[in-house]
């Protein structure tokens, strides 16, 4: 039993905090921490009524290192699970170091100046980390994390390599909104609008964004368009998979998205440099975050199903030649409110944040310094996604993929 700190108020968290609560033999004492305290507030009282435990809320500012430090200090927690922005990764992990407490994320860090998101800043805090003898799990989300816990499971009982690999995310969601995304908005549109990269042939090829669409049939949902996108767990798995020829990441959107998307984009309305106006210097991605629906508001309406998975092709554990196997796991959005009040999206990366905290709390998963999800066993770690909401499947296909 571990008391834990929770930092970001999002619909990732939501989850996360929910799921926590249904574990209390894990997670004995849960503190929730944003720099808006309503926020917490409204998630703690979702929690007692829906599984009677109680959440203890605070307000901090997720960069403002010594304050945070203070209240991890003054918490005490033997975990903090960094659900914020991905701006504040590093200010957190500099907290956590200051305290002596383990950390963990969802998402890796991206300067708030440079749409930019790598692996190499928080890398580079492996030796202060293991010079003070505590643990970084990074990227413990669905993508990443399920989607590279996939990646091992496989190179563990199926396939003695990975030659090529791609991860196809798909939300058969529909949340009757005119245009929303499914998780903060701003990062959502950096991360949509940034050049696609994929590994190949030991580098990452750079290509512009969404210029390559591929149809594909999901199970539970049907045939969507996918789009090729740079995803930071490729960076990850082409480090922790060395034998990588090929690794993509695909993700789907509606016709409606992208026209939406493009008519914003025209207009400068997704730029992440600020203007004047009014006297003011405004961001005008974050205006446009601040006017979009709220990815936690879009429970109640979004019905569907999303479908996220790898198929990975290589050389088979038992000799019989090279093979092709699809692991996926499927959610529905409907059921993902009924239980924690929150769609799918936020469903499908809190349960695995949750996860996360308890292999690190219970032992399952130890180190001291900062890893991803590939370096760790992932047999615990599967068998709880199938215990907590998030079962998977896999099959063989006959062959590799065609496009």
């Amino acid at each position: 039993m571990s008391k834990v700190l929770v930092i970001g108020a999002g619909g990732v968290s939501s989850v996360c905090v929910h799921k926590m609560a249904f574990n209390p033999g894990i997670f004995s004492e849960i503190h929730l921490a944003s720099r808006t305290l309503s926020k917490c507030d409204a998630i703690a009282d979702s929690v007692k009524q829906r599984c009677g435990v109680t959440v203890a809320t605070h307000a901090i500012d997720a960069e403002d290192v010594p304050a945070l430090s203070a209240l991890i200090e003054q918490i005490g927690p033997k975990l903090v699970v960094n659900l914020a922005l991905p701006y504040q990764d590093l200010t957190i992990m500099e907290a956590c170091l200051n305290t002596g407490v383990d950390y963990l994320d969802t998402a890796n860090y991206e300067p708030k100046d440079v749409a930019k998101f790598e692996y190499s800043w928080q890398w580079n805090l492996h030796a202060r980390f293991k010079a003070r003898g505590i643990m970084a799990l990074l990227g413990s989300g669905f993508d990443p994390g399920v989607t590279s816990v996939f990646a091992m499971w496989l190179k563990k009982h199926k396939l003695k390599t990975i030659r090529q690999l791609d991860i196809l995310d798909c939300n058969g969601g529909d949340h009757g909104q005119a245009f929303a995304t499914n998780f903060n908005p701003e990062i959502n549109i950096r991360e949509v609008t940034a050049n696609a990269r994929h590994w190949e042939n030991g580098q990452f090829v750079e290509t512009p964004p969404l210029a390559k669409k591929v149809a594909f049939d999901f199970e539970a949902v049907g045939p969507k368009n996918m789009y090729m996108m740079y995803h930071e767990e490729l960076e990850s798995l082409a480090r922790f998979i060395p034998e990588l020829e090929r690794a993509r990441f695909w993700m789907t959107f509606g016709d409606a998205y992208i026209n939406h998307l493009t008519v914003l984009k025209n207009v400068g309305m997704i730029g992440i440099e600020p203007i004047e106006y009014q006297g003011q210097q405004i961001v005008p991605l974050q205006f446009l975050a601040a006017v979009l629906p709220k990815p936690e508001t879009l429970g109640p309406t979004t019905k569907g199903k999303t479908n996220i998975g790898d198929i990975a092709t290589g050389e088979a554990l038992d000799g019989s030649g090279e093979k092709t196997f699809y692991i996926y796991q499927i959610c529905d959005h409907e059921e993902a409110y009924a239980e924690t009040g929150n769609q799918a999206i936020s469903y499908t990366t809190g349960v695995p944040a949750m996860i996360g905290a308890a292999m690190m709390l219970t032992g399952a998963w130890a180190g001291e310094g900062v890893f991803n999800m590939e370096q760790m066993d992932p047999d615990p770690f599967m068998e709880m996604l199938n215990e907590h909401g998030l079962p998977w499947q896999v099959k063989e296909l006959p062959g590799p993929v065609a496009f």
